[in-house]
This record gives structure tokens, C-alpha cells and sequence, in this order.
């Protein structure tokens, strides 16, 4: 398996992030059997991807991206440009910025609507509901995409060692199952609002599982950038990181804490965390 990843990354990368929107779909597959579901289990539910979002966030992006850093910066004598800029905290702290700077400025233009607030954001437009919340859950899906892309190109280039391989390559697909997990209530999130309006259940559910399309998009992108440039992985990987954790702030905290009762999105919070921290100190 270590080797077939490190001779085809893109097309790992390709699989694992197919696999995060097949799970898209199976969240909006619950539209079938159910219009509604309760609000607190909602709320649960986004919790959950909140605390999976930010373990992958450290454990399988910026824990090995500052690693790397480290390792490329030994390649350098003391003192020249490149020796500073990989300086470690440097490469953690610009990379995380710049991603939650980038989907600062797409959060800002693209238009799209909160799922349980209905606030709209984003330039203004006539765009019917349904587009709009395909839109806002695809903003998610953009940095997942990317990160599960860079996780794997980043375990092609550690392939000259085998513990780091085995490490980077556990890492990799630990981040795909966790993003994938995630995904389930992010596609039920899509799908069962607009089936409780009035939308047809194959609509929403087509509606629901196209959101999660992004993904496999986004992961080539982010493998082929990852083997092609590997002096700018240790960026990459933070990147991801910094995009991912604005997601959460700015969406699914805010929209799980919608109720009163707010400890069942906290309590969801807490086993996702827990979930995906397992997956990659299991698997990496």
C-alpha cells in the first residue's frame, strides 16, 4: 500500500476524497426516510464536525507541516534566507493566516446562506435558497478537499524513510475517514432543510450530495501542488489547517450554539475531537 501511494498520490488523493463526497451523499441520503430532523441532533451533528475539523486541523496538518519545516531547514546553513524562512514557527504561523485569510475573501464575495440562521453573506444576488446553502456547504468543502490532496502528496515525499512513510501515509488516510465522517452531517444539513420547505426528496438529495462535488476537485489540486513544489508542503499543510479552523469559527460553532441548550453541540464537539485525534494517532 506505501508504495502504490507513493508512485500514485494524485490518484490517492483522488480516491480519498471520492470517498468524503460518496459520505456527502449518504448524509443526504437521509432525506429518503426522514423531513425533519431534531434540532438538537442537528446541532449535535455540526458539533461533531467542528471537533473533527479541528483535531485533523493539528494532528494531520500542522503537527507534520511544522515537522517538515524542521526537517527542510536542516538542509541549509545557518543564517541564509531559506534557513529562516522554514523556520518552523514562521511556516506554521504564515500558512494558517494565508488559509484563513483565502477563505476570508471567498467567504466575502461568494454568495451563500447560513444553514440555521438563514443569514445570508457574500456579494448580493437573486440566487434561489437552495444554491446559496449548496454554496455555503461547499465553502466548507473546499479546505477539506485541499487538506486530504496535501495530506497525501505529503506522504509521497516521505517516502525516503519508512517510519516517516508509514507515519505520513497513516496520516493521510486517518484525515480522509475523519473528513469523510464529517461530511455525513454536512450532506443531511443540505438535504433535509430543503426538503422540510417543500422540495422534492430526489431534489434535495441531488441538491445535497453535488456540495460535497468540490472535494475531489480540490484534492488533486492540492496533491499535485504537494509533489510538484515540495519546499512549499510545510506551508501547504498549514494552510489547510488555518482554512479549515476559520470554517469552523465563522460557521459550525456559531451554528451549532444556535439553541438554548448548547452542551449537545459542545458534547458533539468533544467526540469528534476525540474521534479523529484516535484516527490519526492510531493510524499515524
Amino acid at each position: 500500500m506505501n508504495e502504490w501511494i507513493f508512485n500514485n498520490p494524485i490518484l490517492a488523493a483522488l480516491l480519498g476524497t471520492m470517498f468524503t463526497w460518496g459520505v456527502t451523499a449518504l448524509g443526504s441520503s437521509l432525506v429518503f426516510p426522514f423531513k425533519n430532523v431534531p434540532k438538537k441532533v442537528f446541532n449535535g451533528m455540526l458539533g461533531f464536525s467542528a471537533g473533527v475539523m479541528i483535531a485533523a486541523s493539528f494532528w494531520s496538518l500542522l503537527n507534520p507541516g511544522i515537522g517538515l519545516a524542521e526537517e527542510l531547514q536542516v538542509n541549509y546553513a545557518q543564517g541564509t534566507f531559506q534557513y529562516i524562512l522554514f523556520t518552523p514557527w514562521l511556516q506554521a504561523v504564515l500558512g494558517f493566516l494565508s488559509g484563513g485569510l483565502f477563505i476570508l475573501l471567498i467567504d466575502k464575495y461568494l454568495p451563500h446562506e447560513h444553514i440555521e440562521s438563514h443569514h445570508k453573506e457574500g456579494l448580493p444576488s437573486s440566487w434561489r435558497r437552495s444554491v446559496l446553502l449548496v454554496l455555503a456547504i461547499t465553502l466548507h468543502n473546499i479546505p477539506e478537499g485541499l487538506a486530504v490532496g496535501v495530506a497525501f502528496g505529503y506522504a509521497a515525499s516521505a517516502f525516503g524513510t519508512s517510519t516517516a512513510a508509514s507515519a505520513a501515509i497513516g496520516g493521510a488516510v486517518a484525515l480522509g475517514i475523519g473528513i469523510g465522517l464529517q461530511n455525513f452531517p454536512e450532506g443531511a444539513a443540505v438535504s433535509i432543510p430543503l426538503r422540510r420547505e417543500g422540495m422534492s426528496r430526489r431534489r434535495a438529495f441531488a441538491i445535497g450530495q453535488f456540495s460535497g462535488m468540490v472535494e475531489p476537485i480540490a484534492g488533486v489540486i492540492g496533491a499535485f501542488l504537494a509533489i510538484s513544489m515540495r519546499q512549499i508542503l510545510p506551508f501547504s499543510l498549514c494552510f489547510a489547517a488555518g482554512a479549515m479552523i476559520y470554517v469552523v469559527v465563522e460557521e459550525l460553532i456559531p451554528e451549532s450554539q444556535m439553541l438554548k441548550t448548547t452542551k449537545i453541540a459542545t458534547i458533539g464537539a468533544m467526540i469528534g475531537f476525540s474521534v479523529m485525534m484516535m484516527l490519526d494517532v492510531a493510524l499515524g
